[in-house]
């Protein structure tokens, strides 16, 4: 986003008259989630103090040092206990409807470890090409160069997970980009013959990267 994140952290842009984050919370809370913790690094108090009082449940927790989406997963650890819970990007729009199916695939399945939601396109080079037999994951490429993918899959950024996914967030090493990243430890559940699924996403997604999102997203809601 550049320079228009300078004051504001990303989660806070608005969208159709009040933050991305906001929309996010409450789609969430549309879809039966009561309890909410909030990974938070770059200008969180503006963050913190704008949910201050606001009706959502929230646990706020400052990532410090910022070093990747699988450390500020494993701070979810002594919150989410030994239930199973969800996780999504807070620039990531989509209908209430489908964080339910992801949950509901988790549930349904009791040998899953994790569900991933998926969205169709037509080519996955900006994501991550998600491969799959009969609704289960067996490989996953971030980033795969344009044109490659043999799937249409692409990983929406929302998961359902069971408490293993911690024991394997642990073991996550460094990246390339000197980053702790959550696709590492499901690379090593797959490795281990762990279960992963996805949840195929049905309605309206959009993953809000770029500012010209920002406009599109606000005409769509």
């Amino acid at each position: 986003m550049g320079d228009i994140t300078n004051e504001i952290p990303k989660p806070m842009l608005p969208i159709a008259g009040k933050p991305m984050l906001e929309h996010i919370l409450g789609r969430l809370l549309a879809s039966g989630t009561e309890e909410f913790f909030v990974v938070v690094g770059y200008r969180h108090e503006v963050i913190e103090n704008y949910f201050e009082s606001s009706p959502f449940q929230i646990t706020f927790r400052v990532q410090d040092p910022v070093n990747g989406t699988g450390s500020a997963a494993l701070l979810a650890e002594a919150f989410g206990g030994r239930d199973s819970w969800l996780l999504t990007y807070a620039d990531i729009i989509c209908e209430p409807l489908e964080y339910e199916r992801c949950g509901l695939v988790l549930r349904q399945n009791e040998e899953t470890a994790a569900v991933l939601a998926v969205k169709r396109v037509e080519d996955p080079w900006q994501g991550a090409a998600v491969y799959e037999d009969d609704g289960r994951v067996t490989k996953i490429i971030e980033k795969p160069p344009r044109g490659t993918s043999r799937t249409s899959w692409n990983s929406a950024g929302i998961y359902a997970f069971r408490p293993i996914i911690f024991d394997y967030l642990r073991r996550v090493q460094p990246s390339a980009r000197n980053e702790y990243e959550l696709p590492s430890a499901l690379d090593m559940m797959l490795s281990d013959g762990l279960e992963l699924r996805i949840s195929p996403i049905e309605g309206e997604w959009r993953d809000v990267g770029r500012p010209e999102d920002l406009a599109a997203v606000s005409a769509e809601l």
